[in-house]
């Protein structure tokens, strides 16, 4: 008799435990319906900036921004494709940055990370305070361009593109926090036994079941240096170490700048002012702006979802 109530337990609970995660059909549906609606807003416009950036300035002025432009016109991208060969040489200066900064940046935050994670480290709270200083206070635009120009020697290099964002209190943070609460001091205490130093723990161990941190400090740092612009018009003169985002915005000024001042030129200079596409011109630049990062963010998907279901310790 007991036995039989113990197998009628068994089966119940199962019942119990489905019926309890069961989502109600309504449920489903308003959960759906607010995914789609939030995914429209990220995705309708990004359509709408390609849409603008392929209308001719005459649908333009006439009807204004529109899904359905009354004509078509590529000037935008020809005026680009005009200008390719500094737009390429600022391209391959992003690209570069943006490879290299990232290398350089999650090497060193993860590693600061690490060390800030380890109850051995002697130095752990002054170090933690060093580096938290930074979230807090800044040290000011002067101060700052009299360090990398004067002291550090790197203005017009481009290591001035790379070695500001490196490293960032906030990534340093996380990692720390992901270390000191993810990896197991057994696993650590294992590779100490077996008479692992601290650099081959770290390589062999530590990083290989870190993925979904590098994966995030990975995006994070390859962003800010693909979205920069601001230490390319501060510490560069020479045009070709421009960045792609400085001379696009140098490129917006001057056609801003022309379409203001045409009453004050010459008649040649007046009519390309007045004939330039400026506002599908901005939206182009947006659009080559973003394909770029947008074509890469998949492979930094793949890596963080895949690092998930990654574990350290076997049963």
């Amino acid at each position: 008799m007991a036995e039989k109530i113990k197998r009628r337990k068994a089966q119940k609970e199962p019942e119990v435990e489905s019926k309890i995660n069961r989502v109600k059909p309504v449920t489903n549906i308003i959960f759906s319906a607010v995914f789609a609606i939030l995914a429209l807003t990220c995705v309708i416009p990004a359509i709408f900036i390609v849409i603008i950036s392929f209308s001719s300035m005459e649908s333009i002025n006439e009807i204004g921004y529109s899904f359905w432009p009354t004509s078509w016109s590529l000037d935008a991208y020809k005026y680009l494709w005009n200008n390719r060969s500094m737009i390429g040489t600022a391209f391959l200066v992003s690209v570069f940055v943006t490879i290299g900064g990232t290398v350089i940046g999650l090497y060193l935050t993860a590693a600061m990370g690490y060390a800030l994670s380890r109850s051995s480290f002697k130095l752990n709270k002054l170090y933690t305070i060093i580096v938290f200083i930074p979230m807090v206070f800044g040290g000011g635009l002067v101060s700052t361009y009299n360090v990398y120009s004067s002291m550090l020697n790197i203005k017009d290099t481009i290591w001035v593109l790379i070695l500001p964002l490196a490293v960032s209190s906030f990534n340093v943070i996380i990692c720390k926090t992901f270390f000191k609460t993810t990896i197991p001091q057994s696993i650590l205490e294992s590779a100490e036994i077996d008479g692992a130093s601290q650099m081959r723990t770290y390589f062999t161990i530590v990083l290989p079941i870190s993925k979904p941190l590098l994966a995030t400090i990975g995006i994070l740092l390859s962003f800010s240096y693909w979205n920069d612009w601001f230490l390319s018009l501060m510490y560069i003169s020479d045009a070709d170490m421009y960045s792609l985002q400085a001379v696009l915005m140098n490129v917006e000024k001057n056609i801003e700048f022309l379409a203001q001042n045409a009453n004050t030129m010459g008649a040649s200079a007046a009519a390309y002012a007045l004939s330039m596409p400026k506002e599908p011109m901005r939206m182009a630049m947006a659009v080559l702006i973003v394909t770029p990062i947008a074509c890469v963010y998949p492979f930094f998907q793949q890596y963080f979802v895949s690092g998930l279901t990654i574990g350290s310790v076997k049963e």
